[in-house]
C-alpha cells in the first residue's frame, strides 16, 4: 500500500513511523530517529562526496545518525524514483544533481515529477565544469578554440561522458552559442573521456573539476576556461569561458536536497536551515575545495524556481542540439 501524501500534507505535526505504530511529534522533535540520504548514483563520485560530507556533519549537529545510501541504475532514475514514493515524513532524502532536470528531456517517460513529487529543499553546492584542451592543440583560451574550429570546420572533436550527460549538453551548449562545427564523441563515462583526451583521440572536453583535475594536475591535459559564473578557488588563474571569449557561457554541475512530496513544511525549513550552517563550515568547505567543488545554498522557494529554470534550459540544448529522448 503506497503512503497516503495528500492526508500527511494536512497534518499539523509530522507523521513519524515507529515499530508498531505511527506517533505525532511536533517538528521541533525532528529528527528522532535515521535519516537517510539516497544517492542514486555509484559511491565514489561528485554526488557520493558532497551526501557524506553533509551526513556526517548532520550525524555530529544532530545526535541523531544521518547515512548515506547508494541507490544507483537508471540514469537516476532508480533512486529518485524510491524516494518520490517514499513516506513523506523527512526521514528519507535525496541528493539531486543536475541530471535531474536533465532526464525530463531526455526521456520520454519518467516515473516520476522532478518538481512536483518532490519537496524541495535547498542547494548544497556545485562543481564547475572546465573546458580542458589535449595539449597539442594551439590554443591557451576559449577564444582561440572558437577561432581555430571555424577555421576547421567539422575537424575538431570533444568527447563528453555520454549522451545526454552534463558534459554533452555543456559541449552542444558552447557550439551553439560559439557557432561551430565541432564532432560529439560520447564514451560511457568521464573516465574513459579524459583517457581518450590525454591520448589525444579527442581535441577538448567541458568536464567536472574533480574528473579533470588529476590530468590537468599531471600535465596531460590543459585547463583553457572554468565553466562557472567565476574563477575557481581550485584554479584562480584560469578564467571563465564568459569572460574569455564566450560571454553569458555557463555549465555547471550542482546539487540539491529535495524529500518526498507532503514533507510538513517545518520540516522542509528545518532541514534548509540545517544545511546552510553545514555548507557554511570552514571543515566541509575544506573538503569540497580540494575536489574543485564549492558549497551553494539558497532557500527552498530559490532553489524550485532555479529547478524550473534549468529544466527549461537544458530542454532547449536538447531541443536545438536534435538529441532524441530515450
Amino acid at each position: 500500500m503506497r503512503f497516503n501524501k495528500s492526508i500527511a500534507a494536512g497534518l499539523i505535526s509530522s507523521v513519524l513511523p515507529l515499530q508498531g505504530g505511527f506517533h505525532l511529534a511536533s517538528a521541533q522533535e525532528y529528527p528522532a530517529r535515521t535519516v537517510r540520504i539516497i544517492v542514486p548514483v555509484s559511491p565514489g563520485g561528485g554526488s557520493d562526496l558532497f551526501a557524506r560530507v553533509i551526513a556526517k556533519k548532520l550525524t555530529e549537529t544532530w545526535g541523531q545518525p544521518a547515512v548515506v545510501e547508494n541507490r544507483p541504475g537508471g540514469g537516476a532514475i532508480i533512486g529518485s524514483e524510491f524516494v518520490a514514493r517514499s513516506a513523506p515524513d523527512g526521514y528519507t532524502l535525496l541528493l539531486v544533481a543536475s541530471t535531474h532536470a536533465i532526464n525530463p528531456s531526455f526521456y520520454k517517460k519518467l516515473p516520476y515529477d522532478p518538481i512536483k513529487d518532490f519537496s524541495l529543499v535547498g542547494l548544497v553546492g556545485e562543481t564547475p565544469n572546465i573546458l580542458v584542451v589535449h595539449p597539442s592543440l594551439p590554443v591557451r583560451t576559449a577564444t582561440d578554440l572558437i577561432a581555430l574550429a571555424k577555421k576547421r570546420p567539422g575537424e575538431l572533436s570533444f568527447g563528453s561522458a555520454g549522451v545526454g550527460q552534463i558534459t554533452h549538453l555543456a559541449g552542444e551548449l558552447f557550439k551553439s552559442m560559439a557557432k561551430i562545427n565541432v564532432v560529439h564523441v560520447p564514451y560511457k563515462g568521464s573516465g574513459a573521456a579524459e583517457i581518450d583526451l590525454a591520448g589525444g583521440h579527442v581535441h577538448y572536453i567541458i568536464d567536472s573539476m574533480p574528473a579533470a583535475m588529476p590530468n590537468v594536475k599531471s600535465g596531460k591535459t590543459r585547463a583553457v576556461a572554468v565553466a562557472g559564473t567565476r574563477r575557481s578557488p581550485s584554479l584562480p588563474e584560469v578564467p571563465t569561458v564568459s569572460e574569455s571569449g564566450l560571454p553569458g557561457y555557463e555549465m555547471s554541475v550542482w546539487l540539491g536536497i529535495v524529500a518526498p512530496a507532503g514533507t510538513p513544511p517545518a520540516v522542509v525549513s528545518r532541514l534548509n536551515s540545517e544545511l546552510v550552517k553545514v555548507m557554511a563550515a570552514r571543515d566541509v568547505g575544506e573538503v569540497l575545495f580540494s575536489q574543485g567543488a564549492e558549497p551553494r545554498t539558497n532557500t527552498p522557494q530559490e532553489f524550485a524556481a532555479f529547478m524550473k529554470s534549468q529544466i527549461d534550459l537544458f530542454a532547449k540544448i536538447v531541443a536545438d542540439a536534435g538529441i532524441k529522448p530515450e
